[in-house]
């Protein structure tokens, strides 16, 4: 993970500082922003390797930017931790559990063993993220193959439909000249 950039979100200082003081020392490059909007630019800017986001923040709220990050094919890819020392406040807005939508999280106050194995987490849960193809093809129930599948088998429907309608024509046919 050497050269790797994190991005901490959040408006206490103090978290900011806990954070780069719990992980190892020249491994990784610790981005700070105070507040969402802030945060938001330096998402944009530096594309940070993981993101950790506080959910209450000032100006733009943490919901607001894990909200931006997910409507982002290429921000939803990074990994993400969301923490909060209100978890509620989490569920009200996102519905447990939290690795269906691909982010760790973590409750402060929290222990260098408990950062440790959200970061992790985090990183196993963006790996497992499904592209935007996936999500597609899961969507409309099946994979590409299940799907040419399908669409064969309608077009060969279609093609007896329409033997069908001619030689239902024709015996209309018939019948009005024999009652004729």
């Amino acid at each position: 993970m050497a050269g790797h950039k994190i991005l901490v979100i959040d408006d206490s200082k103090v978290i900011r500082v806990r954070v780069q003081e719990m992980l190892p020392q020249g491994n990784f490059t610790v981005i700070e922003a105070k507040d969402g909007q802030e945060g938001l630019k330096f998402i944009v800017k530096e594309r940070p390797n993981l993101i950790m986001l506080d959910f209450l923040l000032p100006k733009v709220t943490g919901w607001q930017v894990f909200q931006k990050i997910q409507s982002d094919s290429k921000l939803k890819k990074i990994p993400l931790v969301l923490m909060s020392g209100r978890k509620e406040e989490v569920t009200d807005k996102i519905p447990e559990p939290f690795d269906k939508h691909y982010f760790a999280f973590l409750e402060k106050p929290f222990e260098k063993k408990e950062l440790t194995a959200a970061i992790k987490s985090a990183f196993d849960l963006a790996k497992k993220r499904p592209t935007d193809q996936q999500v597609d093809v899961a969507a409309s129930g099946g994979s590409s193959n299940d799907i040419q599948a399908l669409q064969a088998q309608v077009k060969k429907m279609e093609a007896e439909i329409a033997a069908l309608k001619k030689q239902m024509t024709q015996l209309v046919t018939i019948v009005k000249q024999k009652l004729k």
